[in-house]
C-alpha cells in the first residue's frame, strides 16, 4: 500500500501522521517535543517505521509547524508549509464546506477563516498564554484535577464564575479569589474555559466574521468543557474532528501528496535517518548591519542545510545530499 507521511513539530507537541491514496489515515503518533526537535523527529520516525515495517511504502512526505524547516531537511521533504496553510488543508478534507477553523494548540492559538475552500482571513496569538492549553495545564494542576478530566467536570455546572481571562496573571489570581470565597470545582473549570474562549473570540478572532461550519481543531478540542463554550459563544454547532490534535500532520502529508503526484518523485530520505547523526549549530553573520542569525544543519559533521539570513546568500551555500 502506498502512503504519505506528514510531520507536525511544534513547541510542545510533535505529530507524525500516514494516511493512504484517500487521505485515511493509517497510523497516527502524538509526542512531546521537550525541546528536542531533531531528537522527537528522529524518534517518531523509527516508530513509525516499525508500526508499517514493509506493508506501507512511503511515496511522499510533508512539515509543518514551528521547526519545519529543521524538521523538512532531516527527513527529506517534498513540502515545507506553515501551519496556516497545514490546517486549513486538513479542516477542508474532513469538512469540505468548513468556513472557520479554530486551533488551539500548547501554546499558541489561531483562527482561520475559508470561503469555497480557500483562505481568505486568519490570525494567530503567540504571545499571551490565557488562550492556550498550558493555561488549561497549570489551572488544572492548581486546582488538583486531572486535565483529562477538566472537561468533564466543567459541563457538570449550573452555574459558571465569570473569570477575569484577557491575562493568564489575572485570571490565575482571580481564580484563586474564588477558590477562597468556597465556589464550587465544577463552577471554576466551567468559568475557565469560557475565560478561555472570551479571550480567544477578543484577541485572536477579533473582527473576525465567523460562520459555520466551525471546525475546532488542535490538542485543546479534546477539552469538553472548552467545545460547549464556543458552542454557547458562537450560537452554533463546533465540529472536533477524529484526529483532531494531529490535524496539522494531516494537512501536511495531504499537501506532500498533491506535491508528488505533480513532480512525479519523492525527495525522503527513507528511515534510516532515524540513526542518523544530525547537528544544529548557528552564527551571526557580521557582512551587514542586519546581524542575521545563520542557522546550520550538519549531518555527519557535514553541512547540508543554512537558512535565516535575510539576503539569502548563506541558503545558495547550502549542500543539501
Amino acid at each position: 500500500m502506498d502512503g504519505y507521511m506528514g510531520i507536525d513539530v511544534g513547541s510542545v507537541s510533535t505529530n507524525i501522521v500516514v494516511i493512504d491514496e484517500k487521505g485515511r489515515v493509517l497510523t497516527d503518533l502524538y509526542v512531546r517535543t521537550q525541546g528536542q526537535p531533531i531528537k522527537v523527529v528522529q524518534e517518531g520516525l523509527r516508530e513509525i517505521g516499525a508500526r508499517i515495517e514493509k506493508e506501507i511504502e512511503i511515496k511522499g512526505v510533508g512539515t509543518t509547524g514551528s521547526a519545519r524547516t529543521l524538521s523538512g531537511v532531516i527527513v527529506g521533504a517534498d513540502t515545507v508549509k506553515n501551519e496556516i496553510t497545514a490546517h486549513a488543508v486538513a479542516a477542508s478534507h474532513v469538512v469540505p464546506e468548513v468556513q472557520t477553523v479554530l486551533e488551539i494548540g500548547g501554546q499558541d492559538s489561531k483562527i482561520i477563516l475559508l470561503r469555497d475552500g480557500i483562505v481568505i482571513d486568519f490570525a494567530m496569538n503567540t504571545v499571551c498564554a490565557a488562550g492556550t492549553g498550558s493555561f488549561l495545564d497549570h489551572q488544572a494542576a492548581r486546582l488538583n484535577i486531572a486535565i483529562e478530566d477538566f472537561g468533564a467536570m466543567a459541563l457538570k455546572s449550573e452555574s459558571p464564575v465569570r473569570i477575569a481571562g484577557r491575562c493568564s496573571v489575572f485570571a490565575e489570581s482571580d481564580m484563586i479569589h474564588k477558590q477562597q470565597m468556597g465556589y464550587k470545582t465544577e463552577d471554576i473549570t466551567a468559568g475557565l474555559c469560557e475565560a478561555l474562549v472570551r479571550n480567544y473570540l477578543n484577541n485572536v478572532g477579533k473582527g473576525k466574521d465567523v460562520q459555520s461550519p466551525v471546525v475546532f481543531q488542535g490538542g485543546v478540542a479534546a477539552n469538553e468543557g472548552i467545545k460547549a463554550s464556543f458552542e454557547k459563544a458562537l450560537e452554533t454547532q463546533v465540529i472536533v474532528p477524529k484526529y483532531y490534535d494531529v490535524m496539522g500532520a494531516i494537512g501536511a502529508a495531504l499537501l506532500a501528496k498533491m506535491e508528488v503526484n505533480y513532480k512525479g518523485k519523492t525527495s525522503f530520505r527513507g528511515f534510516s535517518v532515524s540513526e542518523v547523526n544530525y547537528k544544529a549549530s548557528s552564527f551571526e553573520c557580521k557582512g551587514c548591519p542586519n546581524l542575521c542569525e545563520v542557522v546550520n544543519i550538519s549531518m555527519d559533521d557535514r553541512v547540508i542545510a543554512r537558512w535565516g539570513g535575510r539576503c539569502g546568500k548563506w541558503e545558495q551555500l547550502k549542500d543539501v545530499v
